[in-house]
C-alpha cells in the first residue's frame, strides 16, 4: 500500500503493483468492483506487473470491502462518482505520472463506469479500458474525450445492459472519438474469476475463455497506447 495526494491535497491510499523492471515501465491506473479494494483487484494489478506495467489501484472504499450483495450495492451508492473520478482516479494517474510518461486506466463494473468518467474528466489519461460499466449516459461529454478507448460488454448483463452500450457508441461515433468496442455471449462479470460456485452472486458468471480473450485484447491494446 501506498500514499498519494488528491489534486484537492487531500491523502489517499491505494496498492501499487510493481513490475521486474520499474524503470521506463508504462503505467495503469485500475479501479475495482463494487467489492471494493480486495484481493481480486489486487490480483488484476499483480497481472498487469507481470506483464510489465507499473498498477496501482486507487482505494476508492477508504479502506472498506465485502462478499456480500447488499453492503457492496450500500457502498456503492454512498460513492461521489463525480468525486471519485476528478480527485481519487485523477491523483492516482498524477501520482502515477511521476513516473511513468504514459498512463492508461482499467476498471471493471462500478469501475468500469468510473474509467469512463476518468476519460472525461482526467486530461492526464492516455488511454483507457472499460470492462463491462457504463455510468448514465447523461454524464459522458464524449466531446470531452481525447484519448482511444476500448470496452468489453456482456450480451447477457442484467446490471449494464446492451441498450445503453448501443447508447454510449452512438455518443462516441458523433464525438468522433477513437473507440474499440467487443461483445461476448456472457454474463457480467465474465472476467472475475471469484464469480463462480456457491460464492457468486446470481447476475454474474466468469468465463475464463470471454475473459483470455477480453485480456489479449486489453494488453494489445494498451501494448500499442502505452508503449
Amino acid at each position: 500500500m501506498v500514499s498519494f495526494k488528491r489534486p484537492d491535497g487531500q491523502e489517499l491510499k491505494g496498492y501499487l503493483a510493481e513490475p521486474a523492471q520499474p524503470n521506463g515501465a508504462p503505467a495503469v491506473v485500475v479501479i475495482q468492483e463494487w467489492w471494493g479494494l480486495n484481493d481480486q483487484i489486487r490480483g488484476v494489478a499483480d497481472r498487469l506487473a507481470n506483464a510489465g506495467y507499473l498498477a496501482l489501484v486507487p482505494d476508492l472504499y477508504r479502506g472498506k470491502s465485502t462478499v456480500e450483495k447488499e453492503e457492496a450495492h450500500h457502498l456503492m451508492t454512498g460513492l461521489d462518482f463525480g468525486d471519485a473520478a476528478t480527485q481519487d482516479v485523477r491523483g492516482a494517474v498524477q501520482f502515477l505520472k511521476t513516473r511513468a510518461s504514459r498512463v492508461g486506466c482499467v476498471g471493471f463494473c462500478m469501475g468500469g463506469a468510473l474509467t469512463l468518467l476518468a476519460a472525461v474528466n482526467v486530461p492526464e489519461l492516455d488511454a483507457a479500458v472499460t470492462w463491462y460499466g457504463c455510468p448514465p449516459l447523461e454524464y459522458i461529454d464524449a466531446t470531452k474525450i481525447r484519448i482511444p478507448l476500448q470496452g468489453h460488454w456482456a450480451t447477457q448483463d442484467e446490471f449494464f445492459p446492451i441498450s445503453q452500450v448501443e447508447g454510449l457508441t452512438a455518443r462516441l461515433k458523433e464525438a468522433g472519438v477513437a473507440f474499440d468496442f467487443h461483445q461476448y455471449l456472457a454474463h457480467h462479470a465474465f472476467g472475475n474469476e471469484q464469480a463462480v460456485g456457491t460464492g457468486r452472486i446470481a447476475e454474474t458468471h466468469y468465463d475464463p475463455v470471454w475473459a483470455q480473450q477480453a485480456w489479449d485484447r486489453t494488453f494489445t491494446f494498451f501494448g500499442q497506447r502505452l508503449r
